[in-house]
């Protein structure tokens, strides 16, 4: 691959974090201006199994590690984990994989931008439920599920084989002999018989 066309796939690596915060951001947002926290009701949106409801979490995706000092130790070593390998495939790497990272940065920036911005809480409102059963799954906002999804596809990538491609079309230069070497080989092997 050209450095060329790897340079232009970390542009769209970046624009993918920045369309993921400015979505983020802007929905929560409109969370935070037009739904209260004090409504009994949420406002559904595919029936009451997926419904808008606004709620502060104070630990990670999906309200994990809530209110736990463990929490920033967690995000620390998730942040220098994610930058390594990004790092690691600067100017390289596929299209894909540079997408899903920017998926995944983004998800990232978008938290911790609200963590900032409120004293340490994240604005979340996705609540998927199944009331028939009693099912209620964590409440989440648009930069954990692209966390979510990217680690999801980085985790594809790396168990089917996509992390590093390798060629099949290269050959090893030790492998191939050269005509003057096989010349060589034959001079010697008249000169024994």
């Amino acid at each position: 691959m050209s450095a060329k066309r790897a340079r232009l796939y970390d542009v769209f690596a970046l624009l993918m974090v920045m369309i993921v915060i400015a979505l983020d951001q802007w929905t929560k947002s409109l969370v935070m201006r037009n739904l209260s926290m004090d409504s009994e009701v949420p406002f559904p949106l595919v029936g009451h199994y997926l419904v808008l409801e606004h709620t502060q979490n104070n630990g990670a995706a999906f309200s994990i590690f809530q209110g736990s000092l463990i929490l920033i130790l967690l995000i620390g070593i998730a942040i220098i984990v994610v930058a390594s390998l990004y790092l690691r495939m600067l100017n390289s790497g596929s299209l894909l994989l540079k997408l899903v990272f920017g998926l995944i940065i983004g998800g990232a920036f978008g938290n911790l931008i609200d963590r900032l911005v409120h004293s340490g809480y994240v604005v979340d409102f996705v609540s998927f439920r199944i009331p028939e059963i009693s099912y209620k799954f964590a409440i989440f906002n648009v930069a954990d599920a692209c966390i979510s999804v990217g680690v999801f596809l980085l985790l594809a990538i790396v168990l089917f084989g996509g992390w590093e491609r390798k060629s099949t079309s290269a050959v090893k230069p030790d492998t191939v002999p050269t005509s003057s070497t096989t010349v060589q080989q034959e001079d010697v092997s008249e000169k024994r018989a």
